[in-house]
């Protein structure tokens, strides 16, 4: 039987009382801020890649304890772990990274890679500056992690490339799983369209750790019975109800939040897209490389999303939250305490299963010369050992540390094998190169062959929606 894409427990009464809820706690911007001029056509890869997946390991992943490492540094900043040979001429991994040292000459390792003191040290304002490429403005300094998401944030890398590449004919072009950082009230900034518009948002699907191979999307749920033609009587109610709330200011506002349940009723009534999200069809050893959690079983529905032709995946790292109180975190990759065993026994191991069964099942079916893969964060980890949070040195975490982190890259002809910048003698800053996350945003659009990054705000005037950064081309053959 197949897996349930969506839930079936949401009535009719629930489903319009959270829609309306939903419109009527938008916050509206003052308008769009002051635009940069028109955009420069910026360089592209010569074949581009037709998808790009996005592995965010949320909470802030060790850079020193994972993939640039310091054998030669006192021990209290190389810390307990020893690095391995792996099959990429220029890479050393960490010794508890075994599979994914195996698949080292198919991805680069990108080091130094900085916020340049432009950032916070929190993770709203890191979220936002490597997702979307820009560094925060003021208002994440003085509200930090209470920032929530305002319609006129600059989008989402994701969303740029959905709206700048052709309609896929019936799935989102932007999805992403399992989850949507953080807990309310804390959503993560940085991870929406903004001020393109509310129709270029991800679609999400959520999973959880108790049903692995289940994937529901949490706008939205087929009631028992529910068919296309009663899905459409649904969609004339809706768009009834909308049409008494017109008096509201913003209507475009308005009129983006329609076009957002016009998506989901698409795709809730669409033939295409049942096969596609089917998990339990995939061979029981298959699932069992990629091991059977959460974020193992959404690194393999990624990789049916871009058989399908999605032009953007993300994959949110789902926290373990019966690791958070050990690690003094949320059950992520923000080990404030601890950091040593919550590496070594939990995170590690999964993301070291997980993601090398994905690269290796990309290459295997001849996907990944056509898809870019990224492994990125909101910020490293201090390379001294003892978070004073947790402990000083006895509580053996590591702080945030947004001076320097690493991000990895494969696929869409990069060359695998290489490193690209480096790091000082204790990973603690660029050592002579400082690269930043517009960098990355602006290789993400290189590969993806986004040229044209030209936008319009609502009085029709031009601007430009990154006008930082440069693509790090010499990754690519």
């Amino acid at each position: 039987m197949n897996t349930p894409l969506f839930r079936s427990s949401m009535s009719r009464r629930e489903f319009l009382t959270a829609s309306t809820f939903g419109l009527s706690s938008l916050r509206f911007a003052p308008g769009v801020r002051a635009s940069t001029g028109p955009a420069v056509p910026a360089a592209t890869l010569a074949k581009p890649a037709k998808s790009t997946v996005l592995f965010f390991l949320c909470g802030g992943a060790s850079h020193i304890d994972m993939w640039d490492m310091k054998p030669e540094a006192p021990m209290e900043y190389r810390g307990e772990f020893k690095p391995m040979r792996t099959t990429g001429a220029d890479i050393q991994l960490c010794e508890h990274l075994p599979l994914l040292s195996k698949q080292a000459h198919r991805f680069a390792l990108v080091h130094g890679v900085t916020d340049g003191g432009r950032a916070t040290g929190d993770h709203h304002a890191g979220y936002y500056y490597n997702l979307t490429g820009h560094a925060p403005d003021p208002t994440f300094k003085q509200q930090g992690n209470d920032r929530r998401p305002y319609p006129d944030d600059w989008p989402y890398m994701g969303s740029v490339v959905g709206m700048k590449r052709p309609k896929h004919p019936h799935l989102p072009q932007i999805i992403s799983l399992p989850h949507k950082p953080s807990k309310l009230p804390f959503t993560r900034p940085g991870q929406f369209a903004g001020r393109i518009g509310m129709e270029h948002d991800p679609f999400y699907l959520t999973g959880s750790f108790k049903e692995p191979l289940r994937f529901d999307a949490p706008t939205l749920s087929m009631s028992g019975g529910m068919t296309a033609e009663r899905m459409r009587d649904r969609q004339e109610l809706l768009h009834a109800l909308n049409q008494t709330r017109r008096e509201l200011d913003h209507e475009m506002q308005v009129q983006n939040y329609m076009r957002q349940q016009d998506r989901a009723f698409d795709l809730l009534s669409s033939s295409g897209t049942a096969n596609a999200f089917d998990i339990r069809s995939e061979p029981d050893k298959l699932r069992e490389r990629y091991g059977q959690s959460i974020n193992g079983m959404s690194l393999l529905m990624a990789r049916r999303m871009v058989e399908a032709g999605v032009p953007f995946v993300t994959v949110f790292w789902k926290e373990d939250e019966s690791i958070a109180k050990q690690c003094k975190s949320a059950g992520g990759w923000d080990t404030h305490g601890d950091n040593f065993n919550c590496l070594r026994q939990y995170l590690l191991p999964n993301f070291d299963r997980a993601f090398s069964a994905f690269i290796e099942d990309l290459s295997s079916r001849g996907l990944l010369d056509e898809t870019l893969v990224l492994v990125t964060s909101e910020m490293g980890r201090m390379p001294k050992v003892g978070d004073r949070r947790s402990g000083g040195v006895t509580g053996a975490g590591r702080d945030h540390w947004t001076a320097c982190m690493s991000v990895l890259m494969a696929g869409a002809g990069i060359q695998g094998g290489q490193v690209v910048g480096e790091t000082d003698a204790r990973a603690e800053f660029p050592k002579d190169r400082p690269i930043y996350p517009e960098d990355i945003t602006k290789t993400v659009y290189y590969a993806m062959g986004i040229q044209d990054l030209e936008a319009k705000d609502k009085l029709g005037r031009a601007y430009n929606l990154l006008d930082e950064g440069e693509p790090l081309t010499e990754l690519f053959g």
